[in-house]
């Protein structure tokens, strides 16, 4: 999973989580605050990735999320399992993640690189 996908769904999941909006995420991998913001409910997610200059936009039903990386390209669904923790999985590189979240931190698992990130929304 790119960076910029794993950061822009650990922001949604933040979202959709806490139900707070949020305008920045911070990346501890790269030590770097990024600019978001948009839309997060739980019929609809519509976010702008400053950095990326693109939207990261789709539909949810009963904790599923059917999204767009529109930087990318490519789909990719997010799922509520329970509170705090997420599911998914990135088609543009064929991967699944995990993300938990507790309060304003997430930790995501991206299993393409066996590896966790941690943000700060």
């Amino acid at each position: 999973m790119k960076k910029h996908t794993a950061r822009a769904i650990a922001y949604v999941a933040a979202r959709l989580e806490s139900g707070k909006t949020a305008g920045h995420i911070y990346d501890y991998s790269t030590s770097n605050h990024t600019s978001m913001s948009g839309t997060v409910t739980p019929s609809t997610v519509n976010v702008y990735d400053y950095d990326q200059s693109c939207y990261l936009s789709g539909s949810g039903s009963g904790g599923s999320f059917n999204l767009y990386h529109y930087g990318n390209g490519a789909h990719v669904s997010l799922k509520y399992k329970s509170k705090g923790d997420f599911s998914g999985y990135d088609y543009d590189t064929s991967s699944h993640f995990t993300a938990k979240v507790n309060g304003k931190s997430v930790s995501l698992y991206d299993y393409e690189h066996s590896s966790w990130t941690n943000f700060t929304v």
